[in-house]
């Protein structure tokens, strides 16, 4: 059987999702699991954000090292963890769950002579806000504003950069990632829109 398939029938059996299977180099064997997410019920509260333990990560490394040794697979080590702040979206069922959050992604070819406006016809890396495009697809929607110069006061009266957006298909990306944006003032403090 296959490391992926192993992994991922271990993961799951145990009521995980499986994020990422990483050989790396000296041996190291990196999962990356997640807990199962649900698209949140119409009519029911907003339910809060539960998170991947060093209990979960103890869990899943204990029944993997069996299941590694019954499969003979070589590993030197073996390190399983969470997402993290940067979690990697991969499956359309990623980019549902993370509508409206800020990523980074990565195209695999540059935007050619399609690119219109002020964006570089040679850019292939965005960040921006992760949106349902009309018709179905993806798209990102970003300002490209000089960020304020520390101890500076920014204009009330300047003009907002004009809102650009991005539509791609997953099929199109080289690499999408949550944006690893840390507020210190503590979870669900939102920003002030841009």
């Amino acid at each position: 059987m296959a490391l992926q398939e192993i992994v991922e029938q271990t993961v799951a059996g145990l009521g995980y999702d499986l994020v990422e299977v990483a050989r790396c180099p000296g041996g190291l064997l990196r999962i990356t699991i997640d807990l199962p997410w649900q698209a949140p019920q119409e009519g029911a509260g907003a339910a809060s954000e539960q998170f991947v333990t060093v209990e979960d990560c103890e869990k899943v490394t204990r029944q993997l090292q069996f299941a590694l040794e019954v499969e003979a697979v070589e590993y030197a080590r073996l390190e399983v963890s969470s997402p993290g702040i940067d979690r990697p979206l991969r499956h359309e069922q990623d980019f549902v769950r993370f509508t409206g959050e800020v990523i980074d992604l990565v195209l695999k070819q540059p935007m050619g002579a399609a690119a219109a406006g002020q964006v570089s016809p040679l850019r292939k890396k965005f960040r921006g806000t992760l949106e349902r495009a009309d018709g179905g697809g993806w798209q990102i929607t970003w300002r490209d504003e000089p960020s304020a110069k520390p101890g500076r006061r920014v204009s009330a009266k300047r003009a907002p950069a004009p809102l650009q957006a991005l539509g791609f298909a997953l099929d199109e990306l080289k690499e999408a990632r949550l944006a690893p944006i840390v507020n210190f003032k503590g979870r669900g403090a939102k920003s002030a829109p841009g």
